[in-house]
Order: structure tokens, then C-alpha cells, then sequence
């Protein structure tokens, strides 16, 4: 009786520690999606940033 007692606090030990670690990958994955939704927006900010820029050479380089 003891081995099949055994097993079966072997697999429900062997669940425990893979829903914990499925919670951990659940935590980075949203972590992580943070970081390149903002990594996004700093994209476009630098991309607006360097559209303006160009413009105001375009201009500068007209006015010559």
C-alpha cells in the first residue's frame, strides 16, 4: 500500500511544482509584453521625432 500512496504524492507534488512554474511563465510573458509595448511607443515617439527633424532640414536646406 505504500508505493501506490507514494505515486500518487509523487504525481500531485511533480502538478504542484508545474503550476507553479506555468504561473512564473504567465507573470514573465506579461512582463515582457509591457516591456515591448513600451519599447513600441518609444519607437514611434523617436520615429515622429526624426520625421519633424527632417522636415525642418528639408526646410533649412530649401531656404539656401
Amino acid at each position: 500500500m505504500f508505493w501506490p500512496m507514494f505515486a500518487v504524492a509523487v504525481g500531485f507534488v511533480g502538478l504542484a511544482v508545474l503550476g507553479v512554474l506555468a504561473v512564473r511563465v504567465f507573470v514573465e510573458a506579461r512582463r515582457l509584453g509591457a516591456q515591448v509595448a513600451d519599447s513600441a511607443r518609444r519607437i514611434n515617439r523617436a520615429a515622429e521625432d526624426l520625421e519633424r527633424a527632417a522636415v525642418s532640414a528639408a526646410g533649412a536646406a530649401e531656404s539656401l
